[in-house]
């Protein structure tokens, strides 16, 4: 019995709120416990790097900069899963993901901009330029900002769901533009230095450290979502209870 109760649930499994607020409650601490271990390592290691022969100190910025940019694509990502779950699978929480990924996911996204921006002005001598790759993550963020406002503007949570889930699939579009702008149009951005057929053009001194930093923002959001579903499950049962309490006192 106590081999099986420690088993991870399957997916159906989790399909039941009672069974995933157990099983987020147990895996939350050890997820926050384990980005921070990663964030000091990483963090600790980036800013100690000696500086860039091109961009000096400022070098140091892309240790935060990068995660928040992936960040960004890789929670809408993880929303248009949750919407095939909505519209295809069926799936209760898949609702649950998205509308409490969508407040973290702008959050980074506005973080990348600022970085990004505080890392391009000793570099590019601006602060902004509307090229591609800033433009398209500028249009994700207003993107994530219209689909909070959608999700509280509804009442009806089914309705909700559902175009909320059309409006993220919609999106998704987006997130190729992003990846491929740098290739696809002249850009001040410059191209990909990790993910290349020719392997990583950073060096080690600065790969290791930024892909600490992401592991460890990675398993921040992660998180967070845990979090942020945990906390919208609660309120839908209040929500569910306080009609309950409605309709007994008008009976």
């Amino acid at each position: 019995m106590t081999d099986i109760a420690l088993r991870p649930p399957r997916l159906a499994a989790l399909a039941s709120p009672t069974r995933f607020l157990e099983f987020s409650g147990a895996v939350q601490p050890w997820l926050y416990g384990l980005a921070a271990l990663l964030l000091a390592a990483g963090l600790g290691r980036g800013f100690s790097v000696p500086p860039d022969y091109q961009q000096g100190a400022t070098v140091e910025i892309m240790f935060i900069h990068v995660p928040f940019a992936w960040l960004a694509m890789m929670c809408w990502t993880v929303m248009s899963v949750s919407a095939l779950g909505t519209l295809v699978w069926r799936h209760p929480l898949a609702d649950v993901s998205v509308k409490a990924a969508a407040p973290i996911g702008a959050v980074f996204t506005l973080l990348a901009l600022v970085t990004g921006s505080v890392w391009g002005r000793p570099m590019w001598g601006t602060w902004w330029v509307w090229d591609a790759r800033l433009t398209s993550v500028f249009v994700l963020f207003l993107m994530y900002l219209g689909l909070i406002a959608l999700t509280r503007a509804l009442d009806d949570p089914g309705r909700s769901a559902r175009a909320a889930a059309i409006l993220v699939l919609v999106g998704f579009v987006n997130i190729p533009i992003i990846k491929f702008s740098v290739d696809w149009w002249n850009t001040l951005h410059q191209s990909a230095s990790i993910i290349r057929l020719d392997g990583p053009s950073i060096a080690p001194v600065f790969l290791w450290p930024l892909l600490l930093c992401a592991l460890g923002f990675t398993t921040l959001f992660f998180a967070m979502h845990l979090t942020a579903m945990r906390t919208e499950v609660l309120r839908r049962r209040v929500r569910a209870l306080a009609r309950m309490t409605a309709r007994g006192a008008e009976a």
